[in-house]
């Protein structure tokens, strides 16, 4: 027999103290039991200074929702040339606590407050971003230019802090 998972604030203290000690300063702790699961349902921790390079998903099956439990994350929205076309900052009681977010729209997301606990669900299987997937006008995680274009984009939030 399977056991419940309950998401409670012992789960959320844990999986913000693994993000704050990695490197990456993120980490998801994963509902879905396989990456070629067809519903992949998630807690993503994710702490200020993270870079999760903007992106999308081409295909029509991986539409992404994204509500945040605990902390402050800043979406950003871009057009395929970079130019930012929306930004949204999500709270668990602000104004707005969750978005979904379009196959082929690039996105990014980022901590503007520690211990930011979000859940994601969207389709499955997971599978590797392609190509046409990475936004080519935006530094790769592990460029020199990270911590320049991460301050650019907390720079777009720092009026609502």
């Amino acid at each position: 027999m399977k056991t419940p998972q309950i998401i409670d604030q012992s789960l959320l203290d844990a999986v913000s103290q693994e993000a704050a000690a990695s490197p990456r300063r993120r980490k998801n702790r994963n509902f879905h039991t396989r990456d070629d699961d067809c519903s992949h349902r998630l807690l993503n921790a994710i702490e200020p200074g993270s870079y999760i390079a903007p992106h999308c998903h081409l295909d029509p099956a991986k539409d992404e929702t994204m509500i945040v439990l605990r902390g402050l994350l800043g979406v950003v929205f871009f057009d395929a040339a970079g130019q930012v076309t929306q930004t949204v900052l999500l709270a668990p009681a602000g104004a707005a606590c969750g978005v979904t977010i379009p196959h082929g729209v690039f996105h990014t997301v980022l901590a503007c407050q520690p211990g930011t606990v979000f859940f994601e669900a969207k389709a499955g299987p997971y599978l590797p971003l392609s190509d046409a997937e990475r936004a080519t006008w935006a530094p790769g995680e592990g460029d020199a230019s990270v911590v320049a274009y991460v301050q650019t984009l907390n720079a777009l939030f720092a009026s609502r802090l």
